[in-house]
């Protein structure tokens, strides 16, 4: 059954575009802010261009690929690969250790940006979906070979940025133009640069895990407190994966809301602490990899807010092997796929019987 449903649509064609967690899941959520962030000033970084330019650091997926990808279809969409890493090196280490001396992404989100860029739809792959993963280099030189059967967060694991571009493009058929991935210091950075994020929880929120205790009603939450909100699972929805993903998506939208309202572009110093934290945040593909680069990008998204968005879990369903993962649903992962590659929106009927977006987990948090 996961052989079948999550192999099928390798050889699917791309698209390209006119060209120019447990904890990870809140990584993910910051990743969409700090392309954004680098934008907001624009020519007025001119000083510390350079300063910024150091900070980024960058992956040659490209040149790693070759040619064994979904082809380039230009019909002005775009769609980029955000994902959270779980390092616990330098400053992450009071969060653990490093399972296995490697580092692992247990939140990937799918942004696929409209013609015109002005709506957007974002598909959560959850971290233990079971897939057939491709073939690919190790850190050290090796090749894995892959297999029917493998966890969804191993390719990073196993390959990195690199694998983890080639897994995703390998089960959805589609050509990923842009990869983005965050970690956790990173992450609570921005959300302190940025002066903390305004959320409405409609009851209160207490997890040991994540070490969280929130009140219900109005809060404004700094950078370890919006860690720990979307690190939270045991304690809202029915405490799994699928309903944390909810989590993470409503607090993406009360975090966008947080940037276009917070009025960067009239402080000066919060503009550059905040373009400071997010180009040190992220590692992206060689395209991104520079600020001019980064910048054209991020202003491809300053039109887009949380109603612009559409939201969804990868359908999936209870892995009959293992009951502690999930499969993709087949015909409706097809047509989530589909959709995106028609530059559609993604049909209701694609996650009707899905075992995501399910639950109340995702109503717990509003934006103020």
């Amino acid at each position: 059954m996961s052989e079948d449903s999550t192999g099928r649509r390798a050889t699917g064609g791309g698209r390209r575009r006119k060209p120019p967690p447990r904890r990870r899941k809140a990584l993910t959520v910051a990743a969409w802010t700090a392309a954004g962030v680098v934008v907001l000033g624009g020519g007025g970084l001119g000083y510390f261009y350079f300063k910024f330019n150091g900070n980024l650091k960058s992956v040659d997926i490209d040149q790693a690929l070759g040619s064994d990808r979904p082809q380039n279809v230009d019909n002005g969409s775009m769609d980029i690969l955000v994902l959270g890493s779980d390092s616990r090196g330098g400053a992450n280490g009071e969060y653990g250790r490093d399972d296995g001396g490697s580092a692992r992404s247990d939140t990937a989100m799918i942004i696929h940006l409209y013609e015109g860029h002005k709506k957007a739809s974002v598909v959560s792959i959850p971290r233990d979906t079971i897939v057939k993963r491709p073939s690919c280099e190790t850190s050290d030189g090796k090749t894995d070979q892959g297999g029917n059967r493998s966890q969804f967060n191993e390719a990073f694991t196993v390959g990195g940025a690199v694998c983890a571009v080639k897994t995703v493009e390998k089960i959805s058929g589609i050509r990923m133009d842009h990869y983005i991935e965050v970690d956790f210091t990173g992450f609570k950075k921005i959300i302190d640069n940025l002066g903390g994020v305004e959320v409405t929880t409609n009851k209160p929120i207490k997890d040991g895990a994540s070490h969280l205790n929130l009140p219900a009603g109005a809060n404004k939450l700094n950078g370890e407190q919006a860690l720990g909100l979307v690190r939270t699972r045991k304690s809202v929805g029915d405490g799994s994966d699928l309903g944390r993903i909810q989590l993470q998506q409503a607090f993406i939208k009360a975090l966008i809301k947080q940037v276009k309202s917070v009025g960067v572009f009239d402080n000066p110093k919060r503009l550059l602490d905040l373009a400071d934290s997010a180009t040190k945040a992220i590692t992206t593909d060689r395209a991104l990899g520079d600020v001019k680069s980064l910048m054209g990008f991020a202003q491809g998204l300053q039109g887009i807010d949380g109603a612009d968005m559409q939201m969804i879990t990868l359908p999936v369903a209870g892995d009959p092997v293992d009951p502690n993962r999930v499969v993709p649903l087949t015909k409706e992962s097809k047509m989530v796929w589909d959709s995106l590659l028609a530059d559609q929106p993604i049909p209701a009927e694609a996650t009707a019987n899905s075992a995501g977006d399910k639950g109340a987990a995702g109503s717990i948090v509003q934006s103020p």
